[in-house]
């Protein structure tokens, strides 16, 4: 997982090298200090006894020395801040390309194993606690191993047995702050989780304004937003707390170490007349014992933060590691022909465990050039049906045949480009008309964005609008109405210029009037591409090729009008419905 994870360091391994390198100088400077400045403190001390003249400017040299490295030291620090920011902000921006750049690679089947909450939570939360990990491991975790190693060397040095009192101190204060740490990061990892829960009430209610406030549910979604911010703080309070024990263990053990180097300490001075151990010996005692504890206090600090990273590093990696269930051919066929569809014995079910089929037996073929109608019921799959054209899902036993080929042999790239579809959830983006439009070619002209508007019945609405075409339309088009944001959305598909056009159920927010305008702008302009439409009214089919009628995952019944009125009672009887009620309430 952390060999995956690390491939996105990539351009930044030469900052994370020499941060490295700059925190071993500073380490092994601030462990060369104390030894320095003990000798220092012995050479004061026999000068003061001795009375030894001539000294002063060899205290000024030793002076100036601990200037100089105190200095140096600071410039390693300051350099290593820089270049670990750099190489850990890279880090995580490259995380972030490579999730999204993955995200793009799924197919449909992908994305549904993902909540898009959990899938944002991924992409910011758990990216930020992996790079302030990473920052800790090219900084604190080298720099603490490396300062704890060099300083209980050289406090035996100074101190000889006096360091023993580190025997018993370091095994003392690590398993300490190892209880700690384990008892903590069962709440940090319930935490993420619910971070999800979180994002996802955030998004729900954000789409879902109007509704919340239309139903005054404001209370409610504010209350339940409550409900999981809290359950979050009392994870994270209880695992805080637990955390908190770090520092009086700490200090205990600092004033335990303090207290021994100098009752001892003191007492083998005077014993000994400093024979044993001097001042400025037991001074460096002091100043090593108490960077040996912080660094064990540092070690504690990344423990904790690798281990609450570690499930964000696994959360990624689920993300990174996820297959594509779709995926190119070695030698994927580039070029489209036309736009005949063919079916053959297809069935499909949205997941292997599934027992029920959503599509059963479906065989069907359709000429290029042909308008097809699609009606039925909710949950008789239609969208399911037209969406194994483009091949957002494969098939699960039979054969899609697109220009006389299996889809699965074209390039998925070149099938799609070849396939416009107008989503019965129609988005915009936000930006001007122009630049939503031109998502369907950006590369088209100003007059092919008016034909396509005017196609579309959009041009009279957009025209309307002070600055026009570029009038700038807000995140998701809430400032449009529900039928401008399809007519935009079916002109951003013919721009496209595609060889089949499927629009699911994506007029359904226009008037009669304009929906008839609409298929017979398609009928004189486009007659070469296929048009498949899925419509909840009659009137939106009538006229079509061919209407395919479904019901329960199955073609019930096809044909043209007059013939499906004599063939067909679900069609015959949602006729009489819409059309016979409508013009008796009339």
């Amino acid at each position: 997982m952390l060999k995956r994870l690390f491939k996105s360091v990539r351009e930044y391994k030469l900052l994370s090298i020499l941060t490295i390198v700059f925190i071993i100088g500073e380490a092994a400077i601030e462990c060369l200090i104390p030894f320095i400045t003990a000798n220092l403190i012995d050479t004061l001390e026999n000068s003061v006894r001795n009375g030894t003249e001539g000294m002063l400017p060899s205290v000024i040299k030793t002076g100036l020395i601990l200037v100089l490295m105190a200095l140096v030291s600071l410039m390693f620090g300051g350099a290593a801040s820089i270049t670990s920011a750099k190489a850990s902000t890279g880090f995580a921006k490259n995380l972030r390309h490579d999730i999204f750049s993955k995200i793009q690679t799924y197919s449909f089947q992908n994305i549904d194993k993902f909540s898009s909450s959990s899938l944002v939570t991924r992409m910011t939360t758990d990216i930020t606690n992996v790079q302030m990990s990473y920052l800790m491991i090219i900084r604190i975790a080298v720099r603490a191993p490396m300062l704890l190693i060099f300083c209980i060397i050289m406090a035996y040095i100074m101190g000889g047995a006096l360091a023993t009192s580190f025997v018993v101190i370091i095994p003392l204060l690590g398993f300490g702050l190892l209880i700690v740490a384990k008892k903590a990061m069962p709440a940090f990892r319930r935490v993420f989780k619910k971070y999800d829960r979180l994002n996802e009430s955030i998004e729900e209610n954000v789409r879902a304004t109007r509704v919340v406030k239309g139903f005054a549910r404001e209370p409610f979604e504010k209350q339940k937003f409550s409900d999981a911010s809290d359950d979050i703080r009392r994870d994270f309070t209880r695992a805080e707390r637990i955390v908190a024990l770090n520092t009086p263990l700490m200090q205990f053990c600092v004033h335990f170490n303090m207290i021994f180097v100098l009752i001892v300490g003191s007492k083998l001075i005077i014993l000994s007349g400093g024979a044993a151990i001097n001042v400025g010996e037991m001074s460096a005692m002091l100043t090593y014992g108490m960077q040996i504890l912080m660094q064990l206090m540092m070690l504690s600090m990344i423990y904790v933060m690798l281990t609450m990273s570690g499930e964000s590093m696994k959360r990624i990696a689920e993300v990174l590691d996820e297959e594509p269930s779709l995926t190119n051919p070695e030698n994927p066929v580039t070029e489209v022909n036309d736009g005949s569809i063919e079916f053959k014995n297809v069935r499909f079910k949205y997941s292997k465990t599934a027992k029920k089929y959503s599509l059963s037996d479906v065989n069907l073929k359709i000429e290029s050039g042909m308008t097809v109608g699609i009606i039925g019921g909710t949950g008789s799959s239609k969208s399911t049906l037209v969406q194994l054209i483009p091949r957002l899902y494969d098939v699960t036993e039979g054969e899609v045949l697109v220009g006389g080929r299996n889809v699965k042999e074209y390039d998925i790239e070149a099938l799609r480009s070849a396939v416009s579809f107008v989503l019965q959830k129609n988005l915009l983006f936000s930006g001007t008309i122009n630049e939503n439009l031109r998502w369907g070619n950006e590369n088209a002209t100003q007059e092919e964005i008016i034909e396509a508007c005017k196609l579309a019945q959009a041009d009279d609405f957009v025209r309307s609008f002070p600055e026009g075409y570029e009038t700038h339309i807000e995140q998701g088009g809430t400032n449009v109405s529900g039928g401008q944001n399809q007519r935009l959305c079916i002109a951003r598909a013919l721009l496209k210029k595609p060889k089949i056009l499927i629009l699911d159920d994506s007029t359904s927010a226009v008037d009669t009037k304009t929906d008839a305008l609409i298929r017979l702008g398609f009928k004189k302009y486009i007659p070469e591409t296929t048009k498949i439409i899925i419509a909840q009214r009659i009137s939106s089919v009538m006229d079509a090729d061919l209407i395919l009628v479904m019901d329960n995952g199955k073609i019930d019944s096809m044909g043209k009008h007059e013939a499906l009125m004599k063939t067909s009672e679900i069609y015959r009887e949602v006729y009489e419905q819409q059309i016979s009620g409508g013009e008796e309430n009339g």
